[in-house]
């Protein structure tokens, strides 16, 4: 049996705009399908790092088109769904569903600080559409916890296979192993992802790898392996990037990272705007650093 599609190393890609500020639609199949090459095991479409909140609807509907007929079979394509509301969230995972995708990904109501019922509520709208339920924990930008309480009863309710782990604490992971030990726990954050493999992750959405995929799958493989002779070395090596994928500029960041390695990254829509000097200079330095041998 494979494994789930939201296992492994999926990439939450980045999204490239022409100069006119359109969708560069063939620039993201290229992209989807050099990730496949590059060995990595999906790719997350419609995320922050996609900047799903600026997309127009048909913007929105046509990134997920073109992932799909992008990847090579047995390549995961694992859709953000995120939303105001649980209808919004519920009508695109019923996109996803129609066009085969296996499974989606889904924050808490984004832009409301909701209540525990209101979370179960959301996420019962979600899962109704039939597709595996990758829950997405961003406190941060969200301002609401799914702590793994919370977690373990929208699990226990059937309503989610896996939680995308976001908050930086990597205590989460063994608590969460106590409280649901079905549930899979899904490195989020870039930075952590050693301390989360070690702690029983099963996958990693990531962001760096939109810049440098194999670096990060040996990364990957040897932590998950946990073979600290070969992951802790390359950890920090690439440990000054990794630590960009939790700023509030990550974007601009992991878009200057694939220029640097010539993958056109580009610029971003408004609100992000270009970084200052200062961080674009630290963003070369970490990426020289990353590569050096």
């Amino acid at each position: 049996m494979s494994n789930p599609a939201w296992h492994g190393l999926l990439v939450a890609t980045a999204l490239p705009f022409a100069d006119d500020d359109r969708v560069d639609y063939d620039g993201y199949a290229a992209h989807v399908r050099w990730l496949a090459e590059a060995g990595c095991d999906g790719v997350v479409p419609n995320g922050s790092l996609g900047e799903y909140q600026v997309l127009s609807e048909a913007e929105r509907a046509e990134v997920l088109r073109t992932a799909v007929a992008a990847a090579p079979p047995g390549f995961a394509v694992v859709p953000g769904v995120s939303a105001y509301g649980a209808r919004e969230a519920a009508s695109w995972a019923e996109f996803a569903a129609e066009l085969g995708c296996p499974a989606v990904m889904a924050l808490p109501p984004n832009a409301y600080r909701a209540d525990p019922s209101t979370v179960r509520a959301h996420f019962a709208a979600v899962a109704a559409v039939g597709l595996p339920v990758v829950a997405y924990n961003n406190p941060i930008d969200t301002k609401v916890d799914l702590t793994p309480e919370l977690l373990g009863q929208l699990y226990d309710a059937g309503l989610i296979v896996a939680v995308k782990e976001f908050s930086g604490d990597v205590r989460r992971g063994y608590e969460l192993a106590e409280r649901a030990p079905g549930l899979d726990l899904i490195v989020g954050s870039d930075d952590v992802v050693l301390e989360l493999a070690l702690a029983g992750a099963v996958g990693w959405i990531a962001g760096i790898p939109n810049a440098l995929p194999e670096p990060c799958g040996e990364l990957w493989r040897a932590a998950r392996a946990g073979d600290l002779t070969t992951a802790l070395p390359g950890y920090r090596r690439l440990h000054p990037l990794l630590r960009w994928d939790s700023r509030t500029e990550f974007v601009q960041a992991i878009k200057l990272a694939m220029d640097e390695v010539d993958r056109f990254g580009g610029g971003c829509r408004p609100p992000r705007s270009p970084l200052s000097a200062a961080a674009a200079a630290e963003v070369r330095r970490a990426v020289a650093y990353a590569r050096k041998d």
